[in-house]
């Protein structure tokens, strides 16, 4: 399937693609009926506007487009500094865009990336579902999706961690000190990554401890995840045990701790994720699943640059191992 082009717009608008130009860039003056007509013909067609077409076809500038969940997150934009450094390396421009974590956003982010006429995209789905305007660039834009990877079997390459393996290795260190009352501070539990995460979870609890872990949802976000974990602890017995799914649900068990003043590991053994500096410079540093952030931006990269290279293999599926480590927020069972 071809990229939809301004001749196109032309023809279905019915007018010359000199007048289609000055509709979209406003050098020369338009009738209000010809640009309805014209932006109503982009819209059909899903065209859109080549905001950045001079330049790259000139070769003065070269970029990519990424696609993040949130800034806010640690884990994005550690991946988008990265991104950051491996393509200057390589001479290209990174074009930054979040969804806020709402596929409405998404979808319209999308339009505004894809606006520039990328050279490729490398993106995080903020749902499981492949937004239709990322889904219609498939055939011809170079692409890399990452992390938050919802269906099998796309026509683009992938770059996700083992979630599955990391949830049973982070269970399986709580239940060999005795810790059999777990709960497990999610996101947003039906996210593939992190309901992969609980799958390891649960299957380690069943086959250790012969009980399934509470679970609890957060959100994407460190305040309102905390004011919910607080509220449950009011109303609920206390785990021995929490694992957190993200490293914003980390902080959130964190801060939701210190305000009802519970002890860590001494009341509560806490396992985080996405380890970063600031989990070990803390009184109890702790214990933690790390994302090989650097290794994943480094594996979408070379993807994308092979792919923009004209490489024709099939679709790579990446996954890298997340391991964890042991350090002292995890103790035996409280008497």
């Amino acid at each position: 399937m071809s990229r939809i082009t301004i001749k196109d717009v032309a023809a279905q608008a019915g007018v010359s693609i000199a007048t289609v130009s000055n509709a979209f860039s406003g050098r020369k003056s338009v009738s209000p009926d010809i640009i309805q007509r014209v932006e109503d013909a982009a819209r059909a067609l899903g065209y859109q506007k080549n905001i950045a077409a001079s330049q790259l076809r000139s070769g003065r500038v070269r970029v990519v487009g990424v696609l993040v969940p949130s800034l806010a997150d640690t884990f994005f934009a550690s991946l988008v500094s990265h991104l950051e450094e491996l393509a200057e390396a390589d001479g290209f421009q990174v074009l930054v865009a979040t969804s806020r974590d709402d596929a409405r956003h998404e979808r319209a982010q999308l339009d505004a990336l894809l606006g520039w006429k990328p050279s490729g995209l490398i993106a995080v789905p903020c749902t499981n579902q492949i937004p239709e305007n990322l889904r219609r660039e498939f055939p011809g834009l170079p692409m890399v999706l990452v992390d938050r990877i919802g269906e099998d079997d796309l026509p683009v390459d992938t770059v996700t961690v083992d979630n599955h393996t990391a949830g049973r290795e982070a269970a399986e260190h709580v239940l060999d000190l005795g810790h059999r009352d777990i709960l497990i501070a999610a996101s947003v539990a039906a996210l593939r990554p992190i309901a992969e995460r609980i799958r390891g979870i649960s299957g380690a609890c069943h086959h250790h401890a012969g009980q399934p872990p509470r679970i609890i949802e957060l959100g994407p976000e460190v305040e309102t995840g905390a004011a919910r974990l607080e509220a449950w602890l009011a109303r609920n017995s206390h785990p021995t045990a929490v694992i957190a799914m993200t490293n914003v649900t980390t902080l959130a068990v964190l801060t939701a701790f210190a305000q009802r003043g519970i002890d860590i590991p001494g009341a509560v053994s806490l396992v985080g994720f996405d380890d970063y500096a600031w989990m070990t410079a803390r009184k109890v540093p702790l214990s933690a699943v790390r994302q090989p952030i650097r290794d994943i931006a480094a594996a979408a990269w070379t993807r994308l640059m092979e792919r923009m290279d004209g490489s024709e293999e099939a679709p790579a599926r990446i996954v890298l191992e997340a391991p964890l480590q042991r350090r002292d927020s995890v103790g035996a069972v409280p008497a």
